[in-house]
């Protein structure tokens, strides 16, 4: 798989994790109609295979999308497939990477997508993240905006094939043209840092790593000292 994927005639990094330096854009899909109600809809905790987002991570996502409900995820958008799809790829820094699942507000609501990606490298951080980013003390490296974020953890585990440790980004990003963020911005910040951490926190147990891959049950919102 490539790190960049076609959408809507341009390239999309996949995930936050291709935006540590580089800003990224995207857009979605579908016009602005009068779809009846989706009668399909679920709550937070059972998106994306029902074990990667906790309750936080739901109420973080109502605060990013005002939503309490979306379309179900499809069948194999889950960490339990991510996993397996990470853990046979190896090669050289950055050149593994695949999506987790994306989240949409339900028909008839205001439309919202957001995408959840993986990426493996064998390499560890480098470069300094974009300025409109804030570091979080999670993982090997944590960075959050007002429209995205980005955990960085590394993984030791008899799951992975390749060298290890294994260095693996979990990014949560917002699509569409690009449009200033509405909301709090320290608020969206929080919001994003949660999701990003639950479903990272997901992905290092799905893959039996060495203490979770460093990341601690909760998140750590506080900045991290320079």
């Amino acid at each position: 798989m490539s790190n960049q994927q076609v959408r809507c005639g341009g390239y999309l990094m996949v995930g936050v994790a291709g935006a540590l330096v580089l800003g990224v854009t995207g857009c979605v899909g579908g016009g602005e109609g009068s779809a009846k109600p989706s009668d399909t809809a679920v709550a937070g905790t059972r998106l994306c295979g029902g074990s990667a987002v906790t309750a936080d991570a739901a109420e973080a996502l109502e605060v990013i999308t005002g939503a309490s409900r979306f379309e179900a995820s499809a069948e194999k958008s889950t960490i339990a497939h991510a996993a397996q799809e990470l853990g046979g790829g190896s090669g050289a820094p950055g050149t593994v990477d695949g999506d987790v699942c994306r989240i949409h507000t339900p028909v008839g609501a205001p439309e919202v997508e957001l995408r959840i990606t993986w990426l493996r490298s064998d390499g560890t951080p480098v470069g300094d993240p974009a300025p409109k980013f804030t570091v979080l003390p999670m993982g090997e490296r944590a960075l959050t905006a007002t429209d995205g974020a980005v955990i960085r953890f590394a993984c030791r585990s008899g799951k992975l094939t390749g060298s290890a440790p294994a260095h693996v980004d979990i990014g949560v990003e917002r699509g569409g043209m690009p449009a200033e963020p509405e909301g709090d911005p320290d608020e969206l910040k929080d919001a994003y840092a949660t999701l990003a951490h639950s479903f990272s926190l997901a992905m290092a147990k799905e893959l039996g790593c060495e203490n979770d891959g460093g990341l601690e049950p909760r998140p750590s919102l506080d900045p991290a000292s320079r």
